[in-house]
């Protein structure tokens, strides 16, 4: 177990640093000039100029600007924004909250509903897993800005059920103004969960061992949770992670939609504004918390089955 973390923990870290040098790499390589955002797009004198690529070393080697902005970061020091002049570090600590919330509420939704759908739709065939397959083709096939529009004009302009804009006051609140939020950033993750988990459990119980475990009278509870839900729990276990990651990336589009101030809004309008140091840090953070997630799926591989060993290929 041991060596198996060191060699997920070696893994992690290397993505993590391949990723800090494409995205530090492609910022610069992208048209535009951060001194212009600086100036607000006046004409400055040279000496002003001079200063400015003084402040920020814009003239410096691309890979000494670099070196720089990785060794502070590894300090939890991510510079200045450009566009706010605010610390980065305290800006993101700032808009954080919002967006880890909002993600582990959409992916409380998506393993719950998502995996139970799944399980009943296995198990109950006919006119159950029809309705259970008609729904999740539909949130399937419906990307998050537009379930976002569907949510906000149905429930919070329509029925006035739930609050369209804002991040709410309070634990009760904050759930109010997160709830239409979550349900969009889930929905079509849900439907892709609820139906590899249908596909699972349902040839998990065709299988020779489960029927002799019926026959021999084993209770049906004890038959679903040992000999199905465990066998079956991998590849649900799996595409969970990766729909769970995702949420990273999408959180983007549904915070701009509800007008949420997290951290894939601040990168939308940090990535307008040029503002180097916020999209640095940003997709630094976001690509790390993808490379955890799939690192912890990988370590619920040999939880969930005692055939895999670790470090090696599943059997």
């Amino acid at each position: 177990m041991r060596r198996f973390i060191l060699r997920r923990v070696a893994l992690l870290l290397g993505t993590v640093f391949a990723a800090s040098i494409a995205i530090y790499a492609a910022m610069y390589a992208a048209p535009g000039d951060p001194i212009s955002v600086l100036t607000g797009g006046r004409q400055v004198a040279p000496e002003a100029r001079a200063v400015l690529i003084d402040r920020y070393h814009l003239d410096d080697p691309l890979p000494e600007r670099y070196w720089r902005w990785l060794t502070a970061a590894l300090r939890g020091d991510f510079g200045y924004s450009i566009a706010s002049r605010d610390d980065v570090s305290t800006l993101i600590a700032q808009r954080a909250w919002t967006t880890i919330e909002l993600v582990g509420y959409a992916s409380l939704i998506i393993v719950v509903i998502g995996i139970a759908v799944g399980v009943v739709s296995a198990l109950k065939p006919g006119f159950v897993d029809t309705c259970a397959l008609l729904v999740t083709t539909l949130l399937a096939a419906m990307p998050s800005f537009v379930a976002a529009l569907i949510l906000i004009t149905v429930f919070a302009v329509n029925l006035h059920w739930f609050p369209a804009l804002g991040e709410g006051e309070g634990f009760s609140g904050q759930l109010r103004h997160l709830t239409l939020p979550a349900i969009a950033l889930a929905a079509s993750s849900l439907a892709l969960v609820a139906r590899i988990t249908r596909t699972s459990v349902r040839a998990e119980s065709k299988r020779e061992h489960v029927q002799t475990a019926i026959s021999r009278g084993l209770p049906w509870s004890v038959v679903l949770r040992r000999h199905i839900l465990r066998n079956a729990a991998i590849p649900i276990v799996t595409v969970t992670g990766l729909t769970i990651a995702a949420l990273i990336v999408l959180v983007s589009i549904v915070e701009q939609a509800f007008n949420l101030n997290g951290l894939g809004s601040t990168l939308v309008k940090a990535a307008q504004n040029k503002d180097f140091a916020v999209v640095q840090a940003v997709s630094l953070l976001m690509v790390a918390a993808f490379v955890v997630i799939n690192a912890t799926v990988d370590l619920c591989y040999a939880l969930l089955d005692s055939r895999v060993s670790l470090g090696a290929e599943a059997a």
